[in-house]
This record gives C-alpha cells, structure tokens and sequence, in this order.
C-alpha cells in the first residue's frame, strides 16, 4: 500500500462528514378510502401468482434441472 492511502482515506471520510443531510418532510393522513376486502384478496393473488407460484415451479422441478441430458 502507498503511503498516500491512509491521507487519502482520512480526506474521503471527512468530506462525507461535512456534507448536510437532507432529511424528507414525510406527512401521513388517514387514507381517503379504506381497503375492501376484494381489494386486499386480489392484492395477495396476484402477489401470490405472480412471485410464488413460478419460484415454487422451478423448486420443484430442480432434480430434471440437475440432470445432464
């Protein structure tokens, strides 16, 4: 390593501990409208059928995946 390293690093973590931090002005109200329950159903299907279901496939067809053919 140089001897140049170390300065170099000590100025990099300085520099960094001069900079402002932007903090978000983040406000919650209560929603408009409450979720129905069709609503949270058709949320959780399309999750479920959308990640689950194609990730579970390959899980279970990882042994015909494994063979050399």
């Amino acid at each position: 390593m140089s001897v140049l390293m170390p300065q170099l690093l000590r100025g990099l973590t300085g520099l960094t501990q001069r900079l402002p931090v932007q903090r978000a002005q983040i406000h919650s109200k209560p929603p408009w409208e409450q979720l129905r329950t069709m609503d949270v159903a058709v949320g959780l299907t399309s999750c479920f059928l959308c990640f689950l279901l194609p990730s579970g496939w390959v899980l279970s067809h990882l042994e015909s995946y494994k063979k050399r053919e």
